[in-house]
C-alpha cells in the first residue's frame, strides 16, 4: 500500500458487521476456557479457589482496562483503541499455548481481560455510531446477541474440542490466535464516526461518570446488571464443575454445553424481544431469570440433570432479555461523544458483578461445598433480579418501539402476500 494513498474505508454496513464480529470473537475466547478448567485442575492439581480466580483475574483485568481507557475512543476515535486491543487479545491467546502452569494461565486471562476491556466500550459505541439509521435498534440488540452468542460457541466449541480433538488445550488457542490476527489487520478500513476530540489523556484518570440525563435509569438498571452477569459469573467459572461434582456428569462436552445453554438462549431472546418497550423486556427478562435460577436450584438437590438445563435454559431467556432492555434504556439517553464512556460504567458494574462473587464462591467451596455455596448464591441472585423487575416499572421508557422480530417476519410476510 503506498503510503501517501488514503487508506478506502469499507461502506458503513460492513463496519457494522466487523465491529459485531469483533465483539463476538472476543466473548468466544472469553468463554473458551471454561470447559479446561476441569481439566487443568485435574493435571496441575491447583483447587476451586485457585480456579475461581484464574476466572475473575480476567474480569478484574477488563474492569481495570474500563476505568482507565473505557472513554479514550470518544477522544482519539474507535480505530486505534480497537486495533490496540485485538493485537493484545492475540498475544493472550499465544500465551495460552505456551501454558504449562497455574502462573501462565494467570498471566493469559490477565491479558485478556486487558484486551476486552479496551475493547467493549469501543465496540459498544462503534456499533451505536454505525447501525442503519439513529434510531435503529440493531445497535443495542448487536451489542446483546454477539456478546451472549460468543459466550455460547467459545465453552460449546471448545467443549466439542475436549472431548473429540487431539490436543484440546492448544488447537482452539492456536485457531482464535489466526482469528485476532485477521481481525486486527482489517480494523484500518473501519470507517470512522467519531472526529478526535481534546482531552484524551484527561481521559485516562479512573473514573466512573454517567451522563445527568441517564443516571437515573442507570441506577434503575444497576440491579439487573449485577443479577444476570453475577449469574454468568457462576455458571463461567464452576457450570462445568457443577456438571461432574453434583450431578455426576462425567463428559466435558456437557460442561461447556452448561454453559451454552445459559448464553445460547440469551442471545435468542435477545432477538426475540427486539424492539419492544425496553422497560417491559428489561422487567420480564428479570422475573424469568429469577424463576430459571430457581428450576436450577431445585434440579441441583434432587438431582435432575434435565431440570438444571431447563433451568438454565429459562435462566438464559431472563439474562438476554433483561440485559437487552437495561442497554436500550441507556442507549437512548446519550450522545455519541458521551456513549463509549456511559457503556464503560454499564460494564464495570457488569464485570464487577462478574467477578467478585465468582471469587468469593469459590473461597466458600471448600468449607461450605459446592452445592450450598451455589443455593446461596442463587437464592442473592433471585433477589437482585426481583428487585430489577420492579425497578424496570419505575423508569420512563425514552426509546420509541418498534415491532418485535416475530412481528417483523409477519408483517413483511404480510406485504409480500400483497403485492402478489
Amino acid at each position: 500500500m503506498h503510503p501517501n494513498r488514503p487508506v478506502r474505508r469499507l461502506p458503513r454496513p460492513a463496519g457494522f458487521w466487523l465491529l459485531s464480529l469483533s465483539l463476538f470473537a472476543l466473548l468466544t475466547a472469553a468463554s473458551a476456557p471454561s470447559p479446561l478448567y476441569v481439566v487443568y485442575q485435574r493435571r496441575w492439581g491447583f483447587s476451586s479457589t485457585t480456579l475461581t480466580l484464574i476466572f475473575a483475574v480476567y474480569a478484574l483485568a477488563l474492569l481495570v482496562t474500563l476505568l482507565v481507557i473505557g472513554g479514550l475512543s470518544d477522544h482519539v476515535g474507535r480505530r486505534p483503541v480497537l486495533a490496540g486491543a485485538l493485537i493484545v487479545e492475540g498475544a493472550a491467546m499465544a500465551l495460552f499455548l505456551m501454558a504449562d502452569g497455574v502462573g501462565p494461565l494467570l498471566m493469559a486471562r490477565t491479558l485478556q481481560g486487558l484486551a476486552t476491556g479496551a475493547a467493549v466500550g469501543a465496540i459498544g459505541a462503534g456499533l451505536l455510531d454505525l447501525q442503519p439509521t439513529p434510531t435503529s435498534h440493531l445497535g443495542s440488540l448487536l451489542n446483546t446477541v454477539a456478546p451472549a452468542a460468543g459466550l455460547a460457541a467459545g465453552a460449546l466449541g471448545t467443549g466439542l474440542l475436549v472431548q473429540y480433538a487431539p490436543a484440546p488445550t492448544t488447537l482452539v488457542f492456536s485457531l482464535l490466535t489466526l482469528v485476532f490476527i485477521a481481525l486486527a489487520a482489517a480494523v484500518p478500513f473501519l470507517p470512522e464516526a467519531v472526529s478526535r476530540q481534546p482531552g484524551a489523556w484527561a481521559s485516562l484518570r479512573p473514573r466512573v461518570a454517567v451522563p445527568t440525563q441517564a443516571r437515573r435509569a442507570f441506577l434503575a438498571t444497576a440491579p439487573c446488571f449485577v443479577a444476570v452477569w453475577a449469574m454468568g459469573g457462576l455458571y463461567l467459572s464452576l457450570g462445568p464443575s457443577l456438571a461432574t461434582g453434583v450431578l455426576h456428569i462425567g463428559s466435558h462436552l456437557v460442561g461447556g454445553l452448561v454453559v451454552t445453554t445459559l448464553f445460547g438462549t440469551a442471545g435468542a431472546a435477545s432477538i426475540l424481544v427486539y424492539g419492544l418497550p425496553p422497560q417491559r423486556v428489561m422487567g420480564a427478562g428479570s422475573l424469568a431469570l429469577a424463576v430459571g435460577i430457581g428450576l436450577t436450584l431445585l434440579a441441583l438437590s434432587r438431582p435432575s440433570a434435565s431440570l438444571f438445563f431447563l433451568g438454565a435454559a429459562l435462566s438464559g431467556l431472563g439474562f438476554g432479555a433483561s440485559f437487552l432492555g437495561a442497554f436500550r434504556l441507556l442507549a437512548a439517553l446519550t450522545r455519541p461523544t458521551q456513549r463509549a464512556e456511559l457503556f464503560a460504567s454499564a460494564y464495570v458494574v457488569s464485570y464487577l458483578a462478574l467477578s467478585i462473587p465468582a471469587v468469593l464462591a469459590g473461597l466458600a467451596v471448600p468449607s461450605v461445598g459446592l452445592h450450598a455455596t451455589t443455593t446461596y448464591y442463587g437464592a442473592v441472585v433471585i433477589v437482585l433480579a426481583l428487585i430489577a423487575a420492579v425497578a424496570a416499572a419505575a423508569v420512563r421508557n425514552p426509546a420509541k418501539s418498534r415491532p418485535g422480530f416475530p412481528s417483523l417476519i409477519f408483517n413483511v410476510g404480510r406485504r409480500m402476500v400483497r403485492r402478489t
